[in-house]
């Protein structure tokens, strides 16, 4: 298989793009470096599709490693045909690979297999060949053998039918038929194991859809069903026109094998096909829904991410709870913890706990100058909210507040990563400190957390967590690199997805900055312990060191482009040090950049990629996302009603529509059909992403149920 022109075309890019990213991957370059520092030699490949080549690059050489010892399995047996070495090399799937494998691999004890050992193979290939004019059992009766436990005729037909059952099965062309019948026209069909029994799962109590037409949270939703035991799961096929058709094609009309023919036909496929396709037919809908989970999820936690930092604030952290009290922790501007307190405001309580809690909220936001109280979404969240705003009325300054999506501060509060960062803390603490800091820089404080448990996605603990945990990964490292870290305040968790850098790199840099100091320039960096050149290479121009010696080192130019940079710099008539006062307004032509690239041996792309990260030098990419809504007054679910016009947060976007946060402490939906006006979308996605700020109206609300239905179609 050519490789590079097979990823080329899935990519839709020329196959030198794909050659020189494969051979920059090889040599151990990231993803990140390669998309931002290497764009003229992969034609400005971006970080989407590099990672797409590099897990298609994988599977693809692992589909190559299968085909040889496929073929060396083969060709040990004494099999290997042109015509087969053809066939496998052709293969393009593991499943093709599989099915023309399928013969040849060393087998367990099966019916077949004991057959063939009692002597019975050659009654099989003669019913195989349906051409004896003498009846079944009296060609039978040359394979009678009390010794090998074949007694009669009847014993010996059994075990040939056996035999021509497995071929069959084995036989690619009987199962790609099956499976393509199975695909077009299989239908998912799903019943409840007791209805009486209330559950999510209602819905697909009584549930059918083609196999065709299944969408993926449809499937991952009938998979946890049946793994929780509350669904019974199976595929309908129209196995009467599939067998008579089977018959059509494998069974002539010799009177003498008829029978036995039909009979193994029959067995063949509901004994042995109908059930392996069955399983391949849901994995691969298992997959596809994965993938395609797996994307949404993607999408989401990168739209999370990126986030705009609220910058200059001291934080009030809220992390609300009924019997245990409300944790607090007031975290200056840097991010630095500078008190903690628990309070009683909420359920059960008594006057004097809430006046208690109301003086030691003023003695915070008083000693302290908080500004903003960020305030978790969870348990006691509502009672919290009240509480709170009830207090800030009452204040002589002004504080606003904000809801914050608390999922997977629970899991870092308790991690080990935490207990290193706050020793003296316990989990309520460290919770309420992650909430404060989630608002000041939600990019900093989430890499702390595994993606899985952030809560932007749907179905994720189903899923393959190998491969989900591997795809949320990059996203994280995509966007710390996009952003880019100021090498002097960057904590280690933060570090150690710069391109380049490891965990121990990282907890060197550390650990180096603390014995030394400030880093005064990125050269520094490779005195660090274990941080050699290559690695130097790859994580130099993620790193920013503000106030250093050298004003390029606060940019995202790379340290190989700094000749360059002073040279644009020169020709738009501007020094290193106006790079100190932020962006610089250069405009350079394709025939200047293009002179500028002889005289320093590169091209005209990577000269404006130059001048770019010098129009943006100090300035974060994170400025152009939407802000998040800063509240002063609280509303309930009872002050809902249909009609209402209000502005809320997109906080996850599934396939079935978006969920948005509308400060009721309890997010509304709002459907695919009611996304836009017109045409429904392919993707809610292609309409809203995770943060965005949108207008809806109220469509519905049971207070009950705890729905709410929204519409962003306003007239």
């Amino acid at each position: 298989m050519d490789i590079i022109r097979k990823i080329a075309d899935e990519l839709s890019v020329k196959p030198p793009q794909v050659e020189a990213a494969v051979k920059l991957i090889d040599e151990g370059c990231t993803i990140p470096f390669i998309a931002r520092y290497r764009k003229e030699a992969t034609g400005s490949l971006n970080d989407e599709q590099l990672r797409t080549l590099g897990t298609r690059l994988t599977a693809l050489r692992n589909l190559e490693e299968k085909k040889q010892k496929v073929r060396e399995t083969i060709e040990a047996q004494g099999k290997l045909t042109e015509a087969l070495a053809a066939a496998i090399e052709a293969a393009e799937t593991s499943v093709a690979l599989d099915d023309i494998y399928r013969p040849f691999r060393p087998k367990r004890s099966t019916r077949a297999t004991a057959a063939a050992e009692k002597g019975l193979t050659g009654l099989a290939n003669l019913i195989w060949a349906q051409k004896t004019e003498k009846s079944l059992e009296e060609e039978a009766a040359a394979y009678l053998s009390e010794e090998k436990g074949v007694l009669s005729a009847e014993d010996a037909i059994a075990g040939a039918c056996d035999i021509l059952a497995e071929r069959f099965s084995d036989a690619s062309a009987v199962r790609n038929y099956v499976r393509e019948v199975t695909r077009k026209r299989g239908v998912l069909c799903s019943e409840a194991k007791d209805e009486q029994e209330k559950s999510v799962y209602e819905t697909y109590y009584h549930f059918s859809c083609a196999v065709s037409r299944l969408s993926g949270y449809q499937v991952l939703a009938l998979n946890r069903g049946e793994k929780e035991k509350l669904l019974k799961v199976s595929l309908e096929v129209p196995a009467d026109e599939i067998t008579a058709f089977l018959k059509n094609r494998l069974v002539k009309s010799n009177p003498s094998t008829r029978a036995a023919m039909e009979h193994a036909v029959e067995d063949s496929y509901t004994r042995l096909i109908a059930p392996s396709v069955e399983r391949e037919i849901r994995n691969e809908l298992t997959e596809k829904a994965e993938d395609g989970a797996i994307v949404v999820f993607r999408k989401n936690l990168h739209q999370l991410l990126m986030q705009p930092p609220i910058e200059g604030a001291v934080v009030l952290g809220w992390d609300p709870a009924f019997r245990t009290g409300c944790k607090l922790a007031v975290v200056d501007a840097t991010g630095k913890v500078l008190d903690t307190a628990v309070i009683f405001p909420t359920m059960p309580t008594n006057a004097q706990k809430q006046a208690a809690a109301e003086k030691k909220i003023r003695e915070l936001v008083q000693k302290y100058g908080v500004n903003l109280v960020s305030v978790g979404n969870g348990t006691a969240s509502r009672e919290s909210e009240q509480f709170l705003v009830d207090v800030l009325k009452r204040l002589d300054r002004k504080v606003v507040y904000v809801i914050t999506n608390e999922a997977g501060a629970s899991v870092y509060s308790a991690s080990a990563l935490a207990t290193e960062e706050f020793p003296e803390f316990d989990v309520g603490q460290r919770s309420a400190a992650s909430i404060a800091r989630r608002v000041q820089d939600p990019l900093a404080e989430l890499v702390k957390i595994d993606p899985k448990s952030i809560g932007v996605g749907q179905y994720q603990h189903d899923m393959d967590q190998k491969k989900l945990g591997e795809a949320l990964g990059g996203v994280v490292e995509d966007c710390v690199n996009a952003v880019g870290v100021d090498l002097n305040t960057a904590s280690a968790p933060l570090l150690q997805y710069i391109s380049g850098i490891t965990k121990t790199t990282a907890k060197n840099i550390v650990a180096y900055r603390e014995e030394n100091g400030r880093f005064t320039s990125r050269r520094e960096l490779l005195k660090v312990p274990k941080l050699g050149p290559k690695a130097f290479e790859q994580c130099a121009g993620f790193m920013r060191i503000s106030k250093g010696k050298e004003p390029l080192d606060n940019t995202g130019v790379h340290p190989e482009s700094y000749k360059i940079a002073e040279a644009v710099l020169t020709k738009a008539g501007l020094s290193k040090e106006s790079l100190k006062d932020g962006p610089c307004s250069i405009t350079l032509s394709d025939g200047a950049a293009g002179e500028l690239g002889e005289q320093f041996g590169v091209g005209a792309v990577t000269v404006q990629s130059v001048v770019k990260e010098l129009t943006q030098a100090g300035r974060d990419p994170r400025e152009d996302m939407p802000q998040p809504i800063l509240k002063t007054d609280v509303l309930s679910m009872e002050d809902l009603k249909p009609g209402m016009v209000l502005k809320g947060t997109v906080r996850n976007v599934i396939d079935f529509g978006a969920f948005v946060d509308i400060g009721v402490h309890q997010d509304g939906l709002v459907h695919i059909t009611q996304l836009k006006k017109g045409r429904r979308p392919n993707h809610p996605l292609d309409v809203v992403s995770v943060g965005d700020v949108v207008t809806v109206k109220v469509l519905k609300v049971d207070v009950q149920k705890k729905r709410i239905g929204l519409t962003m179609v306003l007239d």
